[in-house]
C-alpha cells in the first residue's frame, strides 16, 4: 500500500511546524455534524496575522478503536477485528 504525496507533502510541513514549535491545538466545530473537535494545526504569519492550517484532528476516546492498521502479512490488506484481515 503506498501513502499519495499528498500525504506525505502534509505529513512533512507538520513535521517541520513540530520542529520549529509552530503547532497549535485549537477547539473547533466539525463543519458536518457541529460536534466539538480537538484539531492540530500548523501556525504561520501572513504580515502579521497568525494563520493557522488544520491537519486532522485528535480521536475521541480509544483511538485504537478509531483505525485499522495494515495487515503486514497482505500489502492491500489490512488487520481487521473479525481477522478476515479486509477492512469493511
Amino acid at each position: 500500500m503506498s501513502i499519495p504525496s499528498f500525504a506525505r507533502t502534509n505529513f512533512e510541513t507538520l513535521l517541520r511546524a513540530a520542529g520549529d514549535g509552530n503547532l497549535a491545538l485549537m477547539e473547533c466545530l466539525d463543519a458536518m455534524t457541529g460536534t466539538p473537535r480537538y484539531v492540530i494545526c500548523a501556525v504561520g504569519r501572513d504580515d502579521r496575522d497568525f494563520v493557522f492550517t488544520p491537519f486532522g484532528h485528535l480521536a475521541d476516546g480509544d483511538p485504537y478503536d478509531a483505525y485499522l492498521p495494515p495487515d503486514p502479512g497482505d500489502p492491500d490488506g489490512f488487520v481487521h477485528p473479525d481477522a478476515s484481515g479486509k477492512a469493511p
